[in-house]
């Protein structure tokens, strides 16, 4: 609790990524409800209701996302700041290993191998193309790298939102252009920045990045217990330890953040990218 009370005082992470924690406590908290309140294979039942063509071509090919994409993306912010592509890095691995040692020490039943059980009599639906496996359920290990990598994502985009804007505030108030100076020299005084307005448009970007960046981790979550792969309280255990590993991780980055290898990138053009938390 105090590192997570720690990091919630470094203004500069609320800013970024408090929608996307405030929705997944939301989220966590609904499923939580949810499965107290409904039996374990009738909740399975609801969520996993209705199948279409569409969505089974969907939810296969996006489940796979959490398996390969996040290197990916480690590889592209070597060309922003390498501090992030490592953060990123050891968010996933540390957020796996730790989903790993819980897999091990419940060993749960998955879907197929409960309801061959438990409950015989009824058929799930199954996608074409999918194998299922039968153990190690809780948690779910795709749902710890979603979450783990749509709120480093999140983080990421918004201070590059936040770095963009800086560069264009100083340009505009103490660092005019030729152009501009010849304007002030004719006009006296250079246009004025409505500081408000732009912070209030800022923090919307904030908003709509966060929120994608959440359904994104949501979706992601949602194909495990689509293809029959978790239960629900597999998911919530992967979001608890995806956003957790994260919050704990960040608890580092104020200490680091200003040194030249987390500016560091391959196109070496961040030195001056160190963004200071108003």
């Amino acid at each position: 609790m105090t590192v997570i009370y720690t990091i919630l005082l470094e203004k500069k992470w609320i800013k970024y990524s408090g929608v996307f924690v405030l929705l997944s406590l939301v989220f966590c908290i609904g499923l939580l409800c949810c499965i107290g309140y409904y039996d374990k294979i009738d909740l399975h039942l609801r969520l996993n209701a209705t199948h279409t063509p569409f969505e089974d071509c969907f939810y296969a090919a996006y489940t796979h996302v959490g398996e390969w994409v996040p290197y990916v993306i480690v590889a592209l912010l070597l060309f922003y700041k390498a501090g992030w592509a490592s953060f990123l890095l050891a968010d996933v691995l540390l957020s796996g290993l730790v989903g790993q040692i819980v897999k091990y020490i419940f060993n749960t039943d998955r879907p197929y191998l409960y309801f061959s059980r438990y409950a015989p009599d009824i058929q799930l639906q199954f996608v074409d193309g999918v194998e299922l496996s039968q153990w190690y359920s809780f948690p779910s290990g795709h749902t710890t790298t979603f979450f783990a990598l749509f709120l480093t994502l999140a983080i990421v985009l918004c201070e590059w939102t936040d770095i963009c804007t800086g560069v264009c505030r100083r340009r505009a108030d103490g660092e005019p252009t030729a152009s501009r100076r010849m304007k002030q020299q004719l006009v006296g005084c250079l246009p004025t920045v409505d500081r408000r307005s732009t912070d209030g448009r800022i923090r919307g970007w904030y908003v709509l990045i966060d929120l994608f960046c959440f359904l994104l981790a949501v979706l992601g979550a949602y194909s495990r217990i689509y293809l029959n792969q978790h239960f629900a309280e597999d998911i919530l255990g992967g979001a608890v330890i995806g956003v957790g590993t994260t919050i704990a991780l960040l608890y580092a980055v104020p200490k680091i953040e200003n040194t030249a290898f987390w500016n560091w990138n391959l196109i070496r053009r961040n030195k001056n990218y160190c963004l200071n938390a108003q």
